[in-house]
């Protein structure tokens, strides 16, 4: 593969698990170097990172021999020289003090001074005690670091060295290699492309205190999103509040009502080569009363049809290419919705996949062809779905 992924390696309790994580991304032909704190070092010898890695371990900036002199003919400067070497840059374990430095700036040792010097993909693997982890400070620097781009993998939850139980363990180690290995299989396939992806259910007011909403937690539209980004697409995603967020960072609008949505679209949508409508708008709108209706006694509450905002998006961009998502209930046939280029079918009547799950399974039709996609974890169902779109011509 002849990729190079520099692992900093902060002073958590966790520092043994990265030599196995080593061990993962070498079966994957990956070259691993490795940057400790001085901290580190007290948890794990650098001797066993570079058995592990068969490359020179980096704990210090100013090493024994160290000579500006040298510097200045060489023009070589290791923490520089490292951070342009570096595919993707990955700290695990990430103690809160180094996630500290890394919101803040901060370029006080080595981990530190390549960091801020590198401009490949980061992830950051938080490990700690759970008091630490929901300190509100830390919380606070993950979220700073999430907006400037950083790909934060959360923690999982068990017992901890510290005997606490709760969330804190260093994640999986097959998660954050995944990851790893996303991040250098990324492609610029759909560089070219502008896309639109709708995500999350709508709500409509009752009254100024109630709504009606559905269950739908945006995941398949943020999993869309993150593949579509993965191959360079420009990506904007309208999300309702409640809906997940996307892992990477991605330009998003937020929508309440499917009035909102709609609005928005009619807004932007010339400035887009594809929408992929993936978010759960309301078919009804209730009659809203003013204030709080009352609680004492039986209410009747109508609906009225909304209209369709899929059906209004080609006569406002003829030239977008459209893809609909189509939710039913059990068995329903499967026919291209009238002026959608794909259409994609979800059924919402069992109970292991679809809207709130972490799973999907669907079928896509298009005029040409179907694809059946069996149940997967909705990231796999995004990437076979983006790569049957690229294959029906309507992404490229």
């Amino acid at each position: 593969m002849n990729k190079n992924v520099v692992i900093g390696v902060a002073s958590g309790i966790a520092a043994y698990k990265t030599l196995d994580l080593i061990k993962l991304l070498k079966k994957e032909g990956v070259n691993c170097i490795v940057v400790m704190t001085k901290a580190a070092t007290q948890m794990v010898n650098p001797s066993e990172f570079k058995r592990a890695t068969g490359n020179k371990v980096y704990t210090e900036l100013f090493e024994k021999d160290f000579n500006y002199k040298k510097i200045l003919k060489l023009q070589k400067v290791d923490h520089i020289d490292l951070a342009d070497k570096a595919d993707v840059f990955v700290i695990a374990p990430a103690t809160a003090n180094t996630i500290a430095k890394i919101a803040n700036g901060f370029a006080d040792d080595f981990l530190t001074t390549t960091l801020l010097a590198a401009t490949c993909p980061v992830i950051i693997c938080p490990s700690m005690n759970p008091n630490m982890y929901n300190n509100p400070t830390v919380v606070e620097n993950l979220s700073k670091l999430r907006k400037l781009g950083y790909i934060i993998i959360k923690p999982a939850s068990g017992m901890l060295a510290c005997g606490y139980e709760g969330i804190g363990r260093l994640a999986d180690l097959e998660n954050i290699k995944v990851e790893i290995m996303k991040q250098l299989d990324k492609t610029n396939s759909l560089t070219s492309k502008r896309i639109l992806i709708t995500a999350g259910g709508t709500r409509e007011k009752i009254d100024d205190v109630r709504y009606i909403t559905n269950s739908s937690s945006g995941k398949m539209g943020a999993a869309l999103a993150d593949e579509c980004y993965l191959r360079g697409a420009d990506i904007t995603i309208y999300k309702s509040a409640s809906s997940v967020n996307p892992r990477y960072l991605i330009k998003s609008e937020i929508f309440e009502t499917k009035d909102d949505l709609e609005s928005l679209i009619k807004s932007n949508v010339k400035n887009f080569d594809v929408v992929i409508q993936c978010a759960a708008v309301s078919d009804f709108i209730p009659e809203k009363k003013v204030g709080k209706i009352a609680s004492t006694k039986s209410q009747t509450l109508i609906l009225r049809p909304h209209t369709k905002i899929i059906d209004t998006i080609k006569k406002l961009n003829p030239k977008v290419k459209l893809v609909a998502f189509k939710a039913y209930w059990e068995k329903t046939a499967h026919e291209l919705i009238d002026k959608s280029d794909a259409t994609i079918f979800n059924d919402i009547s069992k109970k292991d996949v679809g809207l709130e799950s972490d799973y999907n399974e669907v079928e896509v039709v298009t005029k040409d062809s179907v694809e059946k996609i069996t149940k997967a974890p909705k990231a796999e169902i995004a990437k076979k779905i983006i790569d049957f779109l690229v294959v029906q011509k309507i992404l490229t």
